[in-house]
């Protein structure tokens, strides 16, 4: 589904993307670490349209993101949903409202049928009792339930997500790694997850890959992961004090 081939990336003099190569299968969880401000978002904005790289090709189901103009770029997205990390929601919007706004953006669909696929989005993710509330009057944990429903509302084919977990107390944490694993389990959609939240990735992943000054140097099943002899990994993964990676 997801074709990344020796993408470069560099703001000045800091190099951030130096060779990134990578495939992500159709259908599968596919999950990003590596250490915060290492260049995870960056790829994912990449892979997501919203920067392009100073080299190298990102070809998605077949279409290269890096050489289509601003509108066909534009029509690639409708078929991509995204989590933000801190949700994205519109403050002065409801749950419902919130939900509702890339539908009536993208599609035709009548209001009654805009609301019905409110409801049962919100409903997926169990926030049926909350649709009128604003995103102040919810915790941090529903408003990421609430970006769920708003970035599955198109039915998409790809879903981006960005720290989904961050902020979050270890049961909330463990409630949207679940719902995750269900809604992916129910559409078959391609999920691509940036975090370093270890076990949670650990949990919910086919895949994972391991970005590292700028490269993938790791992937693999989290069996493999946690048996791989690389010590920056095993570092990363365990959390040690000891080893080449520095406190900083």
């Amino acid at each position: 589904m997801i074709v990344v081939e020796n993408v470069h990336k560099r703001y000045g003099e800091q190099i951030v993307l130096d060779g990134i190569s990578l495939k992500i299968p159709k259908g599968t969880v596919t999950s990003i670490i590596g250490r915060s401000g290492g260049g995870k978002s960056v790829l994912l904005k990449h892979l997501i349209g919203l920067e392009r790289p100073d080299k190298g090709t990102i070809v998605i189901d077949g279409e290269n993101l890096v050489d289509m103009s601003a509108t066909h770029l534009n029509r690639m997205r409708r078929r991509f949903g995204v989590l933000f990390q801190e949700g994205a929601l519109f403050d002065s919007l409801t749950v419902s409202e919130n939900v509702a706004f890339p539908v009536r953006e993208h599609t035709s669909l009548s209001e009654k049928e805009i609301q019905e696929l409110v409801t049962a989005r919100l409903a997926a993710v169990g926030l049926s009792h909350h649709a009128e509330k604003l995103p102040a009057q919810i915790s941090g944990g529903m408003r990421k339930r609430v970006g769920l429903a708003r970035a599955l509302a198109l039915d998409p084919e790809i879903v981006f997500f960005d720290e989904p977990t961050t902020g979050l107390d270890p049961i909330i944490r463990s409630a949207i790694y679940a719902l995750l694993v269900r809604t992916h389990h129910e559409r078959s959609i391609t999920y691509v997850v940036v975090s370093h939240d270890i076990e949670g990735v650990f949990h919910i992943s086919d895949e994972i890959m391991m970005l590292w000054d700028g490269r993938i140097v790791a992937r693999g099943t989290a069996e493999e992961m946690r048996n791989n002899p690389d010590p920056i990994v095993q570092q990363f993964i365990t959390g040690s004090l000891e080893g080449p990676i520095h406190a900083e």
